[in-house]
């Protein structure tokens, strides 16, 4: 019995070791194919951005729109709002005496503008005295002169700023999406 048990055991170690290299075999392959599977989308994922990369730098601008439109949608937030003390003017009317007080609230789109503005305050309170100085009473009764006011009180408060100054909005629109100054609001207009 002894020799039997002698060949048992002969038998279970060669066994064994072949166990275990088809265990490593299968172990490595495994790997292997996680390796490739990986490799094969990073190349993908670098492939498709080279591409779109590519393709934005042969049309043009459509990158930069892409940006814009992040921007935007950045923008989409709660917009600030900064008060400006209310302004007391005299009218450039011949015919009579006559002034208008006007209180104007600034909506940006970006709050960190607020203390821009207030650094900037006295130049930007001259650019709005030297434009309401020159509008006569006929001029700010109708909704379209307001309108154009407020336009140009944008215009005048990113000059004052340094900022480029925002293409008016288009007819009837209040409002500008494309830079920091939103737009003019009145919060009061008495004009006499």
């Amino acid at each position: 019995m002894s020799a039997a048990a002698a060949a048992a055991e002969e038998a279970k170690p060669a066994s064994a070791p072949k166990g275990k290299k088809k265990l490593l075999l299968i172990i490595l392959a495994a790997v292997l194919a996680l390796a490739l599977a990986g490799g094969g989308a990073a190349f993908y994922w670098v492939k498709k951005k080279a591409a779109a990369q590519a393709a934005a730098e042969a049309e043009g601008g459509e990158a930069s729109s892409h940006a814009e439109d992040k921007k935007k949608a950045e923008r989409k937030g709660a917009p600030a709002f900064i008060a400006l003390e209310p302004f007391t003017v005299n009218l450039a009317d011949r015919e009579a005496e006559r002034y208008a007080q006007v209180g104007i609230t600034l909506e940006l789109n970006d709050a960190k503008l607020a203390d821009q503005i207030k650094l900037y305050m006295p130049a930007i309170r001259n650019n709005v005295l030297m434009l309401l100085a020159h509008k006569t009473s006929s001029e700010l009764h109708e909704r379209e002169g307001k309108r154009r006011l407020a336009n140009e009180v944008l215009s005048e408060t990113a000059r004052a700023l340094g900022i480029d100054a925002p293409t008016p909005p288009t007819p009837g629109a209040d409002v500008n999406e494309d830079g920091p100054l939103r737009a003019v609001h009145f919060s009061n207009f008495i004009i006499q």
